[in-house]
């Protein structure tokens, strides 16, 4: 998950990541195999992984979908929380011996990225919980509707070579629950007046650009501020078990190359045929908003897709 250079948790040319905040919600399918679930990479693995070759590949790395992995647990010491009420949620991630990790190496700006999502995808937070001295992470959060959600903590403890990694925990919202369905595909989606449109193929084991316009009443944002260390970031989940991606754009602000908006780029690879949902979070005049789309991969490259405008109103507030 480093700034520079080209990166992976979707096998990309850029750096790979899940997260989100203030905007729209709904995501992907199932991850086959029965062995353990594939590793979220988020620097420089795209030579390991065989990336934009075009050649037959593996499973792209996908992460958050074990609560433990390489000798780390994310202990959720929220598992249940009241729909429409504000509540705190507090975890740790411990170490193979059980202790609190205290120590994690800043990336994008912060120590730790928690994301949360509902099972349906309509409800999605890009959180920043604070640490308290004894490994104790906590963050106000209000859930509007009931339901399963999945809690993504994504993080490279301080340890020296230790891994970057996404754990994943289910987080249980009290209430009467009435499941959303999935927006169906489109190009564009629309949040607080803004336009964004998405050009570019989601494909398993293809290393694809996906490019997002950003638009204000038609007119080309070209003032995009930074937000955490980026003009965009974006997320990915897939359907059905809500496998994590978390892509970062081509460059970063002050390279000498990287325009501020109106477009942000990402190279992407699906680590499997199936349907995803997008999230992507984008700074403007002090404000962060999240843009989603519903794609699917696997179909051909020039396969049309719907026109219609995504629903920019599901639930996707934002937790700054």
């Amino acid at each position: 998950m480093n700034t520079a250079g080209k990166i992976t948790s979707f096998t990309a040319a850029l750096t790979v990541s899940f997260g989100a905040a203030y905007g729209l919600g709904n995501t992907v399918g199932p991850v086959g195999g029965t062995g353990p679930a594939p590793r979220a990479d988020h620097t420089d693995r795209a030579e390991q992984e065989g990336a934009g070759d075009g050649g037959d590949h593996a499973e792209s790395a996908a992460g958050g979908l074990q609560v433990s992995e390489d000798g780390y647990t994310l202990d959720l010491l929220t598992p249940r929380l009241k729909a429409a009420q504000e509540g705190e949620l507090r975890f740790a991630v411990r170490d193979a011996f059980g202790r609190p990790v205290t120590s994690y190496q800043r990336e994008h700006g912060k120590e730790l990225h928690l994301m949360l999502a509902s099972r349906d995808l309509a409800t999605y937070r890009h959180l920043h919980p604070t640490r308290a001295a004894d490994g104790t992470w906590s963050t106000p959060v209000s859930l509007p509707a009931a339901g399963d959600y999945r809690v993504f903590a994504d993080f490279a403890p301080g340890a020296k070579n230790a891994p970057d990694l996404t754990l994943g925990a289910d987080l249980a919202v009290a209430g009467t629950y009435k499941p959303a369905e999935l927006p169906k595909p489109s190009r564009t989606a629309t949040v607080d007046g803004y336009t964004v449109t998405l050009n570019g193929n989601l494909r398993p084991g293809v290393a694809e650009d996906l490019t997002f316009d950003v638009r204000k009443g038609g007119k080309p944002v070209t003032d995009l501020d930074p937000y955490l260390g980026a003009y965009g970031h974006l997320v990915a989940l897939r359907a059905g078990d809500l496998a994590y991606l978390h892509v970062h754009p081509d460059g970063a602000p002050g390279d000498g190359r990287t325009e501020p908006g109106p477009a942000v780029t990402f190279t992407a690879t699906a680590p499997s045929s199936a349907t995803y949902r997008l999230f992507l979070d984008f700074e403007h005049d002090g404000t962060v908003r999240t843009a989603a789309f519903t794609v699917r991969a696997g179909a051909p490259a020039t396969s049309p897709e719907p026109d219609g405008p995504a629903s920019g109103h599901e639930d996707g507030a934002h937790g700054h």
